[in-house]
């Protein structure tokens, strides 16, 4: 693992690294954020998953989230969007597809399935790389995201409930299956079989009896994506009838962007470090 830089913030340590991923078969690069707590034992750690176009950087510039953890004593890792680099398969003109668009699948398509391996990346990988190097405690993970990476947090969540003690996040795509944001894509890296795709649904998947303890999510009633791309009460109507408690939380005003997603991170991170110390 290759250290890119490191930076003193709110007492702790922000620091982005690179390493050769054996997953994606490229390099990969994240940005992890040590609170002041690691200095005197392992800490819980909370994963953030971007959004389309994103890398690990947007949140860590525009999201705001180092102060709650540093206050909540919570290591904040950010994995990229999907693999990146010269030879990686990619639809230069398309921001739903390609780089910065991995949806947190396993690909089993070509020419993507050599490098869109960010499902096994974000909970095989990645997790043994930082439990390594990092003094964090791997017994307590937690999980949330934005939009894509909402989608990809519920899911992963969903699919691994013993990993990860909570779940939120920021406007998520709930229903990828469906929707016109990631039905192409999901149909692309993974081919028409619908069980497959229904696989990376967070609706479908609570419909066919995945499971959490409760979930949050924020979401902004101006934001241009609701309609043709979110669609929040498509996992709401599936968690009532399953009875997993869910808070969505529709604000007012807002739109997609880390405008919205900073003025309620520390809430989430209140929420996730509640549970962490559970």
């Amino acid at each position: 693992m290759e250290t890119l830089s490191t930076v003193r913030s709110h007492r702790g340590e922000q620091g982005v690294y690179r390493h050769e991923s054996t997953t994606c078969h490229c390099p990969m690069t994240f940005s992890v954020f040590l609170p002041p707590q690691a200095d005197n034992g392992p800490v819980p750690v909370l994963w953030y998953l971007s959004g389309l176009t994103c890398t690990y950087a947007n949140v860590m510039e525009k999201g705001e989230y180092r102060a709650a953890a540093a206050e909540h004593g919570v290591a904040i890792i950010c994995p990229d969007t999907s693999p990146r680099g010269e030879g990686v398969a990619d639809v230069p003109d398309s921001f739903k597809l390609g780089q910065g668009a991995g949806f947190y699948v396993d690909a089993t398509q070509e020419p993507w399935s050599t490098h869109y391996h960010m499902y096994s990346y974000v909970t095989e990988e990645l997790p043994a790389l930082v439990s390594k190097h990092f003094n964090v405690d791997m017994n307590r993970q937690s999980i949330f995201g934005h939009s894509m990476g909402g989608h990809g947090a519920l899911c992963l969540a969903l699919r691994h409930p013993h990993t990860y003690k909570s779940v939120s996040a920021f406007a998520p795509i709930v229903a990828a299956s469906e929707t016109e944001w990631s039905r192409d894509a999901l149909t692309t890296y993974l081919g028409t079989d619908e069980d497959a795709l229904k696989a990376y649904d967070a609706t479908e998947l609570v419909k066919s009896g995945s499971r959490v303890a409760d979930i949050l999510i924020d979401q902004g009633d101006a934001d241009a994506f609701l309609e043709d791309g979110l669609r929040p009460w498509r996992l709401e109507a599936a968690c009532k009838d399953a009875g997993i408690p869910l808070t969505l939380r529709m604000q007012p005003g807002y739109d997609h962007s880390y405008f919205f997603i900073s003025t309620f991170m520390n809430d989430h991170i209140k929420w996730h470090a509640e549970r962490l110390s559970a």
